[in-house]
């Protein structure tokens, strides 16, 4: 089974990433959700990011915000892909420091960076990456991408009808 771990910087991250946790399952995918965070447990995020990749999963999503090293460092760490999510956290500017922290990543450590609070789809790019090699999570995103599809037709259908959606 496809395995994939979120981790965040604080439990205050956990409403934000509660999308990504709620995408994944809904491909059927195995997620490990913790807290690591790279200002005050460094140790436990050395270890995890050296470790995650023999732990089974294939994509690691990392949210965090302020400062947000959680996802560069753990780039730095492990040979997996990582997408960060940048959250606005209340002692953030605007959350532009959280983008900025995660998306300028030197040469050589990057970091697949989704949209400030886009856990929903830093979930469906994990499960993309999945799906290049599995198949049954492959045909999960082609129905996902089909009913995404279908409900842009059905409200373009409401408004010529002068309904609203």
């Amino acid at each position: 089974m496809s395995k994939v771990a979120i981790v965040m910087g604080s439990t205050s991250d956990l409403p934000i990433m509660q999308e990504a946790v709620d995408v994944l399952k809904g491909f059927d995918i195995e997620v490990m959700v913790d807290i690591v965070s790279a200002h005050r447990t460094p140790e436990k995020l050395f270890e995890f990011g050296k470790t995650a990749h023999t732990q089974g999963f294939q994509v690691i999503i990392a949210g965090a915000g302020g400062a947000a090293h959680l996802p560069g460092m753990l780039a730095s760490l492990s040979p997996l892909p990582v997408i960060g999510v940048p959250i606005k956290s209340r002692n953030s500017i605007d959350g532009w420091d959280s983008v900025l922290s995660i998306l300028q990543m030197p040469g050589g450590v990057p970091v697949a960076t989704v949209a400030l609070d886009g856990a929903k789809n830093a979930g469906i790019l994990a499960a993309q990456i999945i799906g290049s090699q599995d198949s049954c999570v492959l045909d999960k995103i082609v129905l996902f991408k089909e009913g995404l599809k279908d409900k842009v037709i059905k409200g373009a259908e409401e408004v010529r009808k002068g309904k609203s959606t």
